[in-house]
């Protein structure tokens, strides 16, 4: 029986094996283990007797959106059941932080409409947009769709970034 849990240090290099397998054929990011360990406490991970076989982590923008994201099962337990049981628990805690929108952006997305998301347009995540997807290699040509689940944030916390203006060099 899978179950879920909050992962611990311990964890990561179990995490990372699992988002390797995917970030290969760009169905997922990379992260690196750093990155991992300094943000092990976005993730969920899905167990079966003991063994770590699935993760999934929730990126907090405010209370107005939250972004599931890194969501991966190992090829063996797919159709189990491990992935909808991490997007239930990434769901139980946009909740416990009364998040009112939750967003992911997935090259599956049946299987998320299953779980209540509807599709959304890029334009209204702008948190998400400039926070990742302008770094991504594949900004201008992105194959990710884009989803929600819940109320489509009418303002976004990107407004109160200060994005540092274009350094303009002065010729002579």
């Amino acid at each position: 029986m899978v179950r879920t849990r909050n992962a611990i240090l311990p964890d990561v290099e179990q995490i990372h094996a699992i988002i390797r397998a995917y970030s290969g054929n760009g169905m997922l990011l990379p992260r690196t283990l750093a990155e991992l360990r300094e943000n092990v406490r976005d993730f969920v991970v899905a167990e079966e007797d003991g063994k770590i076989v699935g993760c999934g982590a929730l990126h907090l923008y405010g209370m107005h959106l939250a972004e599931i994201r890194s969501i991966a099962v190992t090829p063996s337990t797919k159709g189990l059941g491990a992935g909808r049981k991490l997007v239930e628990a990434l769901l139980q805690e946009a909740g416990r932080h009364e998040v009112t929108c939750v967003c992911l952006f997935t090259r599956i997305p049946e299987f998320f409409a299953h779980m209540g998301f509807s599709l959304a347009k890029r334009d209204d995540l702008p948190d998400k947009i400039y926070k990742d997807c302008v770094h991504c290699p594949a900004f201008n040509a992105c194959d990710e769709i884009a989803m929600y689940r819940g109320e489509i944030p009418k303002h976004s916390g990107v407004r109160d970034l200060q994005i540092p203006k274009p350094l303009v060099k002065l010729t002579v």
